[in-house]
């Protein structure tokens, strides 16, 4: 399965936390918590530049993001693929992100950090608990 289903995508929409698996230098995977999104097509998450998962991402693009529902963690939706970054309008999405998760007007940006847009675009969904 490639396609997020609506129900599918909403979870990303939702203050849900999920994480993110990209690869290290070593091969070994690199997991974090995120906070997610979605575009209407692809999840979205935001870093900044200097951090693991944009440099693991810059060498090799594979990741996989799994989103759990706070409700139900024994559901959750997998997305794997590749990332693209994007420099544009990271500023505002992670005032978006910071906004849904935390309840803040500003985020608050440490001083000449370099925010990044990390667009998923996903080669399998995997997904479970949800209805037939």
């Amino acid at each position: 399965m490639s396609a997020l289903t609506a129900e599918h995508a909403q979870l990303f929409l939702e203050k849900n936390f999920g994480t993110v698996a990209t690869v290290r230098r070593d091969g070994s995977p690199h997991l974090t918590v995120v906070w997610l999104d979605w575009d209407g097509q692809n999840v979205l998450l935001n870093s900044a530049y200097g951090r693991a998962k944009p440099r693991n991402l810059m060498r090799d693009p594979r990741l996989t993001v799994t989103v759990f529902p706070s409700a139900d963690p024994y559901q959750y939706v997998s997305v794997s693929g590749t990332a693209e970054l994007i420099d544009e309008g990271a500023a505002e999405h992670i005032t978006k992100l910071g906004k849904k998760y935390r309840g803040w007007d500003e985020y608050p940006l440490a001083p000449g950090e370099r925010r990044v847009i990390i667009r998923v675009h996903a080669d399998r969904v995997d997904a479970h608990g949800f209805g037939k």
